[in-house]
């Protein structure tokens, strides 16, 4: 990736994540919506990118749940089209994923327990607190936990670095959910926004580099 634009990201995440830390609100609103667009900025400047439209459109709708997340206090509606948004970002990351592992062989083992348990302990910690909004969270947490099985199978087909970045930066995601969901439908959590940013950030920056990375080393062992 183009140095100046993920420079350009680095300085805008971090930027942000010091006015969540010194609770400058102003800063928050107005810089959350550049975010994810520096990201993709530096994703549209890479020339012959085999993923670049499933990437930009993962990275999209990741904006627009940013965005909808913005206006949750003055409308509690614009966290279901939030929730939406980044559910079809994470359709499209699992469609990413796919396309980086055709002909790779698939791996059903440990790690398949792993997520099914994260995914079943997770509902059940949360489900006598959900209310109306069960059945949301809960396809939205089967469709997190699935883009996070199908990291771990590129990362077992694969054994490289791009792939443990791919698969480090879907972890940072389902952490990212989650503390989400455990500070709005269970206990407020102490630096909430610091913790849910930070690794929401790095999630999107692991991902993206690492996608990148293992598209760019695909190319050069065929």
């Amino acid at each position: 990736m183009r140095t100046k634009s993920v420079v350009l990201f680095l300085g805008f995440a971090i930027i942000y994540l010091l006015s969540t830390l010194f609770q400058s609100e102003i800063v928050e609103i107005w810089l959350k919506p550049f975010l994810i667009p520096a990201l993709a900025i530096a994703v549209f400047k890479i020339n012959n990118l085999t993923v670049k439209k499933w990437l930009l459109l993962a990275l999209l709708f990741s904006w627009l749940g940013d965005v909808f997340f913005l206006f949750v206090a003055q409308d509690s509606s614009f966290f279901l089209l939030g929730l939406l948004s980044f559910l079809i970002a994470h359709l499209f990351y699992i469609i990413l994923f796919f396309k980086l592992q055709e002909n790779a062989h698939r791996y059903f083992n440990r790690f398949t327990s792993l997520v099914l348990l994260y995914l079943f302990g997770f509902l059940y910690f949360l489900w006598d607190f959900l209310d109306e909004l069960k059945i949301s969270i809960m396809i939205y947490a089967i469709v997190v936990s699935l883009m996070l099985f199908v990291s771990i199978q590129i990362n077992l087909s694969r054994q490289n670095k791009a792939s443990r970045l791919i698969v480090l930066g879907a972890f940072f995601f389902v952490l990212s959910n989650s503390l989400l969901a455990v500070n709005k439908f269970y206990s407020p959590i102490y630096l909430y926004s610091l913790l849910v940013m930070s690794t929401y950030l790095s999630a999107q920056f692991l991902l993206v580099y690492g996608i990148v990375l293992l598209d760019k080393t695909q190319k050069k062992d065929t």
